[in-house]
């Protein structure tokens, strides 16, 4: 497993760019007509502060799985396990699952990662509400996209992209008859958000709640094998 480089996600460029013209735009001013030099000089930290947070969330590492991929799933994102459970998933998979969510603050990278290689055969957005991503309810109740996989050995794996109180956007690339790898992205959701992924019953978990995980790098799960 092995990270290359980061840049900045294609969601967050045009963000940047007009950030930082909005800042010069009230900087300017403010070494102009504040009081100097105390004044203008902690105003243009804060605006600094405020804008190395946007490009942190903005953040894209290049990520490259490196490990044995046959049955393995990896984590979809960065952020940290909130739910290991068995569940009922009736969109996809259409029966009992084991559900594993992991949640996303705002100062984790967002980018969304395919967990398993495979092709993609399902994909619906939900429209809903925008409670706390952290909330159980959030994952039938809030906005979402879902995404349903068949790994080549064919398990089906269901991957679902949730808004928050503040990730008011869901970006989805995934696409059916896609196909889905590990290294790819499958999607972005702007500020503090969750990702579910149901997989097989029989699956054996690698992660526990409250661990932190890293998006197309964290083994999470090997799924079952096939009789």
């Amino acid at each position: 497993m092995n990270i290359h480089r980061v840049k900045i996600h294609r969601e967050g460029t045009n963000i940047l760019i007009l950030l930082l013209l909005v800042m010069l735009v009230l900087n300017i001013p403010a070494w102009l007509f504040l009081p100097p030099p105390v004044f203008p000089a902690v105003f243009t930290a804060i605006c600094g502060v405020f804008y190395l947070f946007v490009f942190n969330f903005f953040r894209c590492p290049v990520r490259h799985y490196r490990g044995g991929r046959k049955g393995q799933v990896v984590s979809s994102v960065d952020g940290k396990v909130v739910v290991i459970e068995e569940v009922d998933e009736p969109e996809f998979i259409k029966g009992r699952a084991i559900q594993l969510s992991v949640f996303m603050s705002p100062l984790n990278v967002h980018a969304n990662w395919f967990p398993v290689d495979g092709k993609v055969v399902y994909v619906k957005h939900h429209p809903g509400r925008f409670l706390s991503a952290y909330l159980p309810k959030s994952s039938t109740d809030n906005e979402r996209c879902t995404i349903g996989i068949e790994t080549p050995e064919g398990h089906r794996v269901t991957v679902r992209q949730i808004a928050g109180a503040m990730a008011r956007r869901i970006v989805t690339y995934a696409r059916e008859g896609e196909e889905a790898s590990i290294d790819n992205h499958l999607g972005f959701i702007k500020f503090g958000s969750r990702v579910d992924i149901f997989l097989p019953l029989g699956s054996e978990i690698d992660v526990w709640i409250h661990q932190k995980t890293r998006g197309g790098v964290t083994p999470i799960a090997k799924l079952p094998p096939r009789t």
